[in-house]
């Protein structure tokens, strides 16, 4: 893969949510119309300078990933790969277990569905792995990958409850690997990034907060993973394109005017406030609120309206509203 500017790696990604549907019972179930339509505008919606998200992450922590069955998450997954399909980018989703083999078998079934690249979190286990039984897991990921014709990239999420961090020597020896395409960093600190990029300039690196997507950049991470740009498409390709041309005062406009609402990407319910916020946005709030996870109390309902108001207001200003 040439390392240019039109790689996807260079650009930020939406995290797209999963959209649910009450059903004639009252169950909440998947609404696969509006979800691939929300993915599509999102990935049609252009910067300033013309250029676009590149890759489409789906079934992730934004996605309800964790409260999904496995019928569920694949039949989601095949239904996004025709829109990924549809814009040319690559259908990015996640992959977490306990033991190596289990997470061989997640990898094939992702590649089943039309997944090209896999995140792969640290093992869900309890007893925290060995740098040597971390290795073994990923390597086993990396072999699957291959005979599966996809990619796979690591996923060091440090300041997430219920993850292992992934040491610097560690991301050092994976970064190795043929078939790992870049490494996911989702932290605060960015100094993580700066370390591997000073020793080796040709790694890719995608940031994963969107507090400091900017400070990522600045750092060396070529692109991210974006949950409010899902909401703020424009304004996060935007903050990208200023990334991208060392332009660092346009940047941190873009990345001021987004913080009240992105600010939530690094909360433990990150997923259900920006969730709401979307619905917000597309003038259906009721729908935001429709989540297999936690119920929002009114405060923070309230908390998260004004958080998006004054986020948009802040965009208008830069004429960054879609």
């Amino acid at each position: 893969m040439k390392t240019t500017n039109a790689d996807w790696r260079y650009t930020v990604m939406p995290a797209v949510f999963t959209w649910l549907k009450e059903s004639e019972s009252g169950v909440l179930e998947i609404d696969f119309d509006a979800t691939q339509k929300q993915a599509a505008a999102v990935l049609k919606t252009q910067g300033k300078d013309g250029t676009r998200m590149g890759g489409l992450v789906a079934s992730g922590t934004l996605g309800e990933n964790s409260y999904l069955s496995t019928e569920q998450r694949l039949s989601l997954l095949k239904s996004l790969s025709e829109v990924a399909q549809e814009y040319n980018v690559p259908l990015i989703s996640g992959a977490v277990a306990e033991t190596k083999e289990e997470l061989a078998k997640i990898i094939e079934g992702l590649a089943t569905v039309g997944v090209d690249t896999v995140m792969v979190m640290p093992p869900k286990t309890k007893a925290v792995p060995s740098d040597e039984e971390m290795y073994a897991y990923y390597e086993l990921a990396e072999v699957t990958a291959k005979e599966a014709g996809v990619t796979i990239m690591p996923y060091n999420n440090p300041d997430a409850a219920g993850y292992h961090a992934l040491s610097i020597d560690l991301l050092r020896r994976l970064a190795t690997l043929p078939k790992v395409t870049a490494l996911k960093i989702s932290t605060i600190d960015v100094s993580i990034i700066e370390t591997l990029i000073l020793e080796n300039k040709e790694l890719k690196i995608l940031a994963g907060v969107d507090t400091v997507t900017v400070y990522a950049g600045l750092a060396g991470a070529c692109g991210g993973i974006t949950g409010v740009g899902t909401i703020f498409p424009k304004a996060s390709v935007t903050m990208q394109e200023y990334i991208l041309k060392g332009e660092w005062t346009e940047a941190y406009k873009v990345s001021q005017a987004l913080n009240p609402l992105s600010y939530l990407d690094a909360q433990p319910l990150l997923m259900e406030y920006l969730k709401f916020a979307m619905g917000i946005h597309h003038n259906d709030a009721a729908g935001g609120l429709r989540t297999l996870g936690k119920k929002l109390t009114q405060q923070q309902i309230n908390d998260v309206r004004e958080r998006y108001m004054l986020a948009k207001e802040k965009l208008e200003l830069l004429d960054l509203i879609d």
